[in-house]
């Protein structure tokens, strides 16, 4: 048991138990509702970010300034900001998703021929928990999510994103589950700043049995072994960072086009990290990658490299604006580095050789992988045009990649004679 998960305080244990107390009476109300009700609630979260945008970009300026006076990094204060257009993606992600059909309540696997018939039943998991640290906008891609698999959420954030987050909270989410007819008590956001709500959070197996981790490195994974001696489940996303590997064959316009479009955020898990080029054309294409990354304001850390080769920028406050570059011999050896020495969140090959490219493809084993595209596609809207709760990268069976509603629920065999009446 670590250090801090010792010393979470009473006060903050008891607060976070209330919050998963007053979740889990919310939650029924999920449950029973409509498909219709669910999706009402989404369409005027949507709308209340537009009517309550002072109130909310006034909550996260408060966040910004006092992120900037505490040494937070650009990258991160960027994964911070709410702007307008900000604001309204997250509207258009709503929306989106009020617009996706629900999933069905029961698929029948079989019709047996002795009269019976078998269902699948997806069921909600009733209370998930979600850590999260300065992003504000996770507040309602996850908050979504919940809603839509119809389970109930207790969020955490920290101290950076908390006053955003208590704002959408209140002049977003609550409101918007009210004029629904739903419990707003669904939807609970943990009060404390303390760092320890994290650990009381993955402490209630028979209340939160499944939390999301979203965070950075090696703290997020200290919760993850946290959970698992408490009995409660995790969907962790501690590690990211993309791979881009350059083919002999590539088309070097595209490569520039594709490095420059990988660093358009720095703070985020799915940018470009590595980038490998063939060792066939690694001294021709490198002057210009060079030139490419510096007018972007990249700095390349180039060989022989004084950190790991898969070493996470955007998890260094200070070296965030920053990509490794090293030479690979082919295809297979760039997905055995891609495989071997990174974290598995996706690979990228940029090639006009078919054959390369499968190479390439069949032997990398991340959660996503491109040909001739780049990982910042790994993304819950942009590739499954659905907001996510976030990526995840574990190899076992389970939800890998961006984790949407459709992951949420636990699943029951129903068997029933074929005659008789819904149940």
């Amino acid at each position: 048991m670590s250090r801090n998960e010792k010393s979470v305080p009473r006060s903050v244990q008891e607060a976070v138990h209330a919050c998963a107390v007053r979740a889990k009476q919310g939650s029924a109300a999920l449950a029973r509702a409509s498909d219709a009700e669910i999706d009402t609630a989404l369409r005027a979260m949507a709308e209340r970010l537009h009517t309550a945008r002072g109130t909310l970009t006034a909550a996260n300026q408060d966040d910004l300034r006092s992120a900037e006076s505490g040494g937070m990094s650009k990258a991160l204060q960027d994964r911070l900001r709410l702007t307008g257009p900000r604001l309204e993606d997250m509207a258009t992600e709503l929306r989106t998703l009020a617009d996706v059909p629900h999933e069905p309540r029961d698929s029948v696997l079989e019709e047996r021929p002795d009269g019976l018939v078998l269902l699948e039943r997806r069921r909600p998991v009733g209370v998930i928990g979600a850590n999260f640290e300065a992003r504000p906008n996770v507040t309602l891609d996850v908050t979504s999510q919940f809603l839509k698999s119809r389970n109930g959420g207790v969020l955490r954030t920290g101290s950076a994103a908390l006053r955003s987050s208590q704002a959408l909270i209140a002049h977003v989410i609550t409101p918007a589950l009210t004029d629904a007819g739903l419990d707003p008590d669904a939807i609970q956001l943990v009060p404390s700043e303390d760092r320890a709500a994290a650990y009381a959070l993955v402490s209630l197996p028979e209340t939160v049995p499944l939390v999301i981790l979203r965070g950075s490195g090696e703290s997020t994974r200290e919760l993850g072994r946290a959970a698992a001696r408490h009995g409660v489940r995790t969907l962790a996303h501690a590690d990211g960072g993309g791979v881009l590997y350059v083919g002999r064959d590539a088309d070097e316009k595209m490569v520039h086009e594709l490095v420059s479009n990988s660093l358009d955020r720095l703070g985020v898990c799915n940018r470009l990290n590595l980038l490998l080029i063939d060792r066939a054309v690694y001294e021709g294409l490198l002057p210009g990658l060079l030139k490419a990354l510096e007018g972007l304001g990249i700095a390349a850390s180039l060989p022989p490299h004084t950190h790991a080769r898969g070493y996470e920028w955007s998890l260094d406050s200070e070296h965030a604006a920053t990509v490794t570059i090293d030479a690979a011999d082919g295809p297979l050896e760039a997905a055995r580095i891609a495989n071997e020495e990174t974290s598995g969140l996706a690979a990228a090959v940029i090639t006009q050789d078919s054959d390369a490219a499968a190479q390439f493809m069949d032997a990398y084993g991340g959660s996503g992988v491109f040909w001739n595209s780049t990982t910042r596609l790994l993304d819950g809207f942009k590739l499954l045009h659905l907001p996510e709760t976030g990526i995840n990268i574990d190899r076992v069976p389970g939800p890998r990649g961006p984790v949407t509603y459709r992951d949420l629920y636990l699943r029951q065999y129903v068997v029933r004679p074929a005659t008789s009446m819904r149940i």
